[in-house]
């Protein structure tokens, strides 16, 4: 809000860009939403003063790939190969209405912020019809984070570029809001290029980002070999997993100056093949990190980083550090959204979009001597204490400050019996 100033004062900050670093005892102030200043010692002068001592503060967290709608449904996939897991969603996903939509990726993205994730791509692909995806957007303008919408294709067919038009000519039309846009369409590893083409003269028009879900499949052995004979590589695509890609495939995504999207968790869990994020790092590709599906992995991102960190030890590439992967969490992820300029760091003139976590915490205690690894390896969701997007609090004392929170947890356990036929 104009005139607002907030000085967070005394805090373990770490800041990421352009590498990790831990700035002891150190203030961060914000005014009208963004990082006015950090450093020792700043002047409050009319600021609210939030006291970060036994406070790691940092960026928020970058979530790149979540189907949020998925959260009346978690735990759903667990134990089953991607085969199982799609199968699950042809078989719910269509009992979703419209209001099933809107109660479920609220819930989803309430979670995001509770956990610190202050940006979200949400990949919808529940867009049965132009009510679903209407009830997706408002969802997220409800919950109060950074979201880029995913225009997705449900998985029992569905969608409409007519309505991709609509929601960004009437909807979601101003990339410097709130919540954004993309477009997620099935892309060539699922669909005959020719369908691709049209998709991506579409999305070209329209000015939109693509991401999609990419493997080497029957469709497309070399999909993104497809792309590059069809003239059809992007420096704004966004790839996820990408796990069964060969490095030369990789390569053509680096060269392009696309990026990309790893989910170690849900990929280990659907059996996606040998992990990725490590590879895609090597060879110069900008990579976040994604939740993927609460129906598979765990929600929060610390769970995320901990699932990166360990497969990273595993791959056949370099290990990646704990500064490694909270990049990827934060700068990269905001990076490879095309969100550098305004999240992903505390440089000053970005949007104030900040986390604060405890360290009197019992798991946390002593965490002053590495704070990155301690983020890394040892914080969860319940030491989040304070969370602001582009400087207003939503969370605050561990609490989420969402006025309907009680309401959305009564409508979507309502929405998850309704799915499940009970």
């Amino acid at each position: 809000m104009p005139g607002t100033r907030i000085l967070i004062r005394n805090g373990q900050v770490i800041d990421t860009e352009p590498e990790p670093v831990v700035l002891p005892h150190t203030d961060v102030l914000i005014e009208d939403g963004r990082i006015a200043a950090v450093g020792a010692g700043l002047l409050s002068d009319g600021a609210t003063v939030v006291d970060a001592t036994d406070r790691i503060v940092l960026p928020g967290f970058v979530d790149t790939h979540r189907h949020v709608w998925q959260s009346a449904l978690r735990g759903a996939a667990v134990d089953v190969d991607l085969g199982a897991y799609l199968g699950i969603l042809a078989r719910y996903g269509p009992k979703f209405g419209p209001q099933d939509v809107y109660t479920a990726t609220l819930a989803g993205a309430l979670e995001c912020l509770d956990s610190g994730i202050t940006t979200q791509l949400d990949y919808s692909h529940i867009s049965y019809s132009p009510e679903h995806a209407d009830a997706a957007i408002d969802a997220l303008g409800a919950a109060g984070l950074r979201a880029v919408y995913g225009y997705g294709t449900p998985v029992t067919g569905g969608g409409s570029l007519d309505d991709v038009r609509r929601i960004r000519g009437e909807r979601l039309a101003d990339d410097q809001a709130r919540v954004t846009m993309a477009y997620a369409p099935l892309g060539p590893s699922f669909a005959p290029v020719e369908v691709v083409a049209g998709e991506w003269q579409v999305a070209d028009a329209l000015d939109l980002r693509v991401t999609f879900h990419v493997a080497a499949t029957p469709v497309s052995p070399r999909p993104i070999s497809a792309l590059r004979e069809a003239g059809l590589l992007r420096e704004k695509i966004l790839y996820v997993h990408g796990n069964t890609l060969a490095d030369d495939e990789l390569n053509l995504i680096a060269d392009s100056g696309a990026t990309a999207s790893a989910a170690p968790g849900a990929e280990a869990m659907l059996g996606n093949n040998s992990p990725v994020a490590g590879r895609l790092r090597r060879l110069g590709v900008t990579t976040g990190l994604g939740v993927d599906a609460v129906t598979s992995a765990p929600g929060d991102m610390f769970s995320l980083m901990r699932a990166t960190l360990l497969a990273g030890q595993i791959a056949d590439d370099a290990r990646m550090t704990c500064a490694d992967v909270l990049k990827m969490a934060t700068l990269d992820g905001a990076a490879a959204l095309g969100l550098a300029d305004r999240t992903g760091s505390l440089r000053p003139g970005k949007h104030a979009d900040v986390v604060l976590l405890r360290l009197d915490d019992i798991n946390m205690l002593s965490a002053e001597r590495d704070p990155i690894a301690a983020v890394v390896t040892a914080a969860h969701p319940h030491n989040v204490d304070t969370v602001l997007v582009a400087g207003q609090v939503v969370k605050s004392g561990g609490r989420l400050v969402h006025a309907d929170l009680g309401r959305v947890t009564r409508e979507l356990r309502e929405t998850a019996r309704k799915v499940a036929g009970r």
